[in-house]
């Protein structure tokens, strides 16, 4: 029974945690938040790392995390961690992106309001004994514009409380259909700089990436409203911070409300520390019970299931579906695997040995998940190549390019099978075609190979046969395999003509190593003969 190693650290909540230790085959090392440059020794003996934001994880690291499958964020950020490297690794990066949107929708409207009604200063005097109440005459939510950039899970939470409070919400994000605005009830601005000349009050939602980072700038904040507020409760970075304090501090806005900074912790001497109207906390955007337990659940249970069948649903360096239509994907991913490393193995025995082409056709259902099979089928095609480097589905699209292969994705006709899936690998003048399909619920079949038409399934070993169609083939090949002690699951032979080329595939239980190849090749008519072996995590696919 393979065993598996995890390091946690960064003081993940511990009923996350206990999910882990519930597995028999998980050894779990809890340890606390450590430079990463502790780690350099000991990182290489873990196949998966569970943290918070406090554990950076640059390359310099990764590069010695030899084991190391996926890695486990408890939260939505991800910026402690060098994803270009992790997915050059094939480390899958695992965040938890819905456990703390309420909290941090709850810690927008809780400063918001503070800061509207003076209830620091409020705070603060009346601890001093004084009674100030003439000075701290607020306003109210009621009747103003909010505008909102990224209407994700936490920017649908925001709009959904702001109309509470009677505001009119407007929102720019051009990665969002229609429908979830009108689902919402939020207006849909064409463009930033309408949302810009609307928002009395301007939050920012989005991730932080080369399009969001300074997407505030000072030109943005000078087509706001006068004395418009400014929220960042996402990333730091999305705001330019230096002309956001000059704008506050000459007057042109009526405040800014901050929980994430460029730098944290935010330096001392940094400008928004000295500028009035300007409510600052320290990153408590995650910070509840509740919001710090559902993120440690989310990511352990995430990163449970990675390794023990290899759902990756949640990866954010893979072409991601939701957790539903993974598990209906499944037999389809193992299918573009094999389909893939059967073409490459058949061409190879032809001489081909460097392809320079995959494409992978896709039926009607598979749109919207082409790219996670093109992935899965990039694996197949590379897994033998480079048996002494880490490939997987998260690294491969990537390792492909590395060599020059091309990779496309095309649609089948809406006529053709809805779950078909045709994988064709081509390099030096040849190609070769394999088919099947792979509908949810069923084990997936392989149709066709090259010419000819087959009904197998690609299970845990496969293997294919090239021979002329003579009599006592089928006696041979099974008289070799019975004296290896090896259990055929399906035998299909298949023929263009009689007497002429046949193919076999033929699905069996266990491995079939190099010298039972050999004696399959001893017997007279056979031409060649491919094994192509599966994967440990798809095994229950055919059960």
């Amino acid at each position: 029974m393979t065993r598996f190693r995890v390091l946690v650290t960064d003081e993940v909540d511990p009923r996350g945690v206990e999910l882990l230790r519930a597995e028999p085959t998980f050894d779990v090392h809890e340890q606390p938040t450590r430079p990463w440059q502790e780690l350099l020794g000991e990182i290489g003996d873990y196949d998966a790392f569970v943290g918070r934001s406090a554990t950076r994880l640059p390359s310099d690291l990764l590069r010695h995390a030899t084991r190391l499958r996926v890695i486990g964020r408890a939260g939505v950020g991800t910026d402690n961690i060098d994803l270009a490297a992790a997915t050059a690794l094939g480390i899958a990066v695992i965040n938890a992106p819905g456990g703390n949107t309420i909290a941090v929708a709850e810690l927008f409207f809780g400063a918001l309001l503070s800061f509207v009604r003076h209830l620091p200063n409020a705070f603060e005097s009346m601890r001093a004994g004084r009674w100030d109440r003439s000075d701290l005459l607020g306003t109210e939510l009621s009747g103003r514009t909010l505008g909102v950039v990224g209407l994700g899970r936490i920017g649908g939470e925001v709009a959904t409380r702001a109309r509470a409070f009677n505001m009119t919400v407007v929102a720019y994000d051009p990665y969002v259909q229609r429908d979830r605005f009108d689902l919402l009830r939020v207006e849909r601005a064409e463009g930033l700089a309408d949302l810009l000349a609307r928002a009395d009050v301007l939050t920012v939602h989005t991730p932080l990436n080369d399009e969001t980072r300074g997407i505030i700038d000072g030109d943005s904040l000078s087509r706001l409203p006068p004395g418009a507020i400014v929220a960042n409760f996402a990333r730091g970075g999305i705001i330019e911070e230096s002309a956001l304090a000059a704008a506050v501090e000459g007057g042109r806005l009526g405040g800014a409300l901050l929980d994430v900074y460029t730098t944290e912790p935010l330096p001392g001497d940094h400008p928004l520390r000295r500028a009035a109207n300007v409510l600052l906390t320290p990153h408590l955007g995650a910070s509840t019970v509740e919001g710090q337990r559902n993120v440690a659940v989310d990511v352990c249970i995430a990163v449970r299931d990675a390794l023990l069948s290899g759902q990756l649903s949640g990866a954010v360096n893979l072409a991601g579906v939701d957790r539903a239509r993974w598990q209906d994907l499944r037999g389809a991913l193992f299918l573009a695997r094999q389909q893939a490393a059967i073409a490459r193995a058949m061409l190879a025995e032809r001489g081909t040995r460097a392809p320079e082409q995959l494409t992978l056709h896709f039926g009607r259902q598979f749109v919207g998940a082409d790219s996670l099979l093109g992935s899965a089928a990039a694996e197949g095609l590379l897994a033998a190549i480079m048996n002494n480097d880490r490939v997987n589905i998260v690294n491969a699209r990537e390792r492909a390019g590395e060599r020059g292969i091309a990779i496309a994705m095309i649609p089948l006709p809406p006529t053709d099978e809805p779950y078909a899936i045709r994988v064709t690998v081509s390099g030096s003048g040849r190609q070769l075609s394999i088919a099947g399909t792979a509908a949810p619920g069923v084990p997936p079949r392989i149709t066709r190979i090259g010419d000819f038409k087959v009904d197998v399934a690609p299970r845990r070993t496969l293997i294919v046969l090239t021979n002329a169609d003579v009599p006592g083939v089928i006696g041979q090949v099974g008289t070799v395999l019975g004296t290896a002690g090896i259990n055929i699951a399906e035998y299909h032979q298949s023929r263009m003509t009689q007497g002429g080329e046949a193919l076999a595939a033929i699905s069996v239980d266990g491995t079939v190593g190099e010298q039972v190849r050999r004696r399959l090749l001893e017997v007279p008519s056979i031409r060649s003969a491919t094994i192509v072996a599966g994967d440990g995590h798809d095994s229950d696919i055919f059960e």
